[in-house]
């Protein structure tokens, strides 16, 4: 299959999804949900794959959705005459055939494992998308986070919350502040940080290490955990995140953040958000990924 969003390849036992927008940071437009989902199938049906890497290409894993212009790219399902239809919206966050999130949590449903190799941002939308994978290895300098927390959003998949306890699920939804890979791990919202030379093959080999291990006991041991945590409510929390996000795109104070955007440009938009907290596009260099950190395909 010929895909625009990402690149989908196979080396032995292992199938490797690249998200191919490094200039847009991999943003998510259409027709990506719909080409992640179908390179997961591919995956799924072939015989030969037994582990699935995901990472993005270019300085960014993924930098979330796509807001630039006010998410007109997505239109056709959230708007009726140029307006915000909170029906549509609905239905496209929810229904499994069409909404975004559950063709990202083709990754959760497939018998094989996938291992998330996270670099540079994996903000919003990204970070949920990562999330859901079953292994995520990042680089130490990675900015993890949900910047929508403070405007413009909710959680979408829900894997923050079921990642981490109470008392960090609690402060991260609320402040919707960064954390570098290295922090991640340490609290273990992800598996491991290293420094970013070493991801790559810190990710292969342990792609590698779980292909040693029959299909069938990989699928088993991914069922019984994904298991366990559908029956403690993770389909009705992504049901409410999503329809929560659309609300939430659509209240006066988000109306005048993409009114913003629009007018005078994300960055502008961004600064205004972030600006008290000193993080995201408004942190010192120290606190942002190494723009020298690039992914090749």
């Amino acid at each position: 299959m010929k895909f625009e969003t990402l690149v989908y390849n196979v080396d032995a036992a292992i199938a490797t999804i690249t998200l191919n927008r490094p200039e847009q940071l991999n943003t998510i437009i259409p027709p990506m949900p719909d080409e992640f989902e179908a390179a997961m199938n591919l995956a799924a049906r072939d015989p030969k794959v037994k582990v699935v890497i995901l990472r993005g290409a270019g300085r960014a894993f993924c930098a979330g959705y796509d807001f630039g212009d006010g998410f007109q790219h997505w239109g056709d399902n959230l708007e009726t005459d140029g307006k915000w239809d909170p029906g549509k919206d609905f239905v496209f966050a929810t229904a499994p055939a069409v909404a975004p999130t559950q063709k990202f949590m083709s990754m959760w449903r497939s018998p094989k494992p996938v291992i998330a190799q996270v670099h540079g941002w994996c903000v919003g939308g990204g970070s949920d998308t990562a999330l859901c994978a079953d292994i995520v290895i990042a680089s130490d300098d990675a900015q993890i986070g949900t910047p929508y927390s403070r405007m413009w959003g909710c959680y979408l998949s829900g894997m923050w919350l079921y990642r981490l306890g109470l008392t960090k699920a609690k402060e991260f939804a609320l402040f919707g502040k960064p954390l570098s890979g290295k922090r991640a791990a340490e609290i273990g919202l992800i598996n491991a940080s290293v420094p970013f030379p070493e991801l790559e093959q810190t990710v292969r080999e342990a792609a590698e290490q779980l292909a040693s291990i029959p299909l069938s006991q990989l699928s088993a041991m991914k069922l019984i955990v994904n298991q366990a945590y559908e029956n403690m409510g993770l389909h009705s929390t992504q049901t409410l995140g999503t329809i929560l996000d659309g609300l939430m795109r659509n209240t006066p104070d988000a109306l005048r953040f993409i009114e913003k955007a629009e007018k005078e440009g994300v960055r502008a938009a961004t600064a205004e958000r972030d600006g008290p907290f000193a993080d995201y596009s408004q942190a010192p260099g120290d606190r942002k990924p190494n723009p020298e950190h690039v992914v090749t395909i």
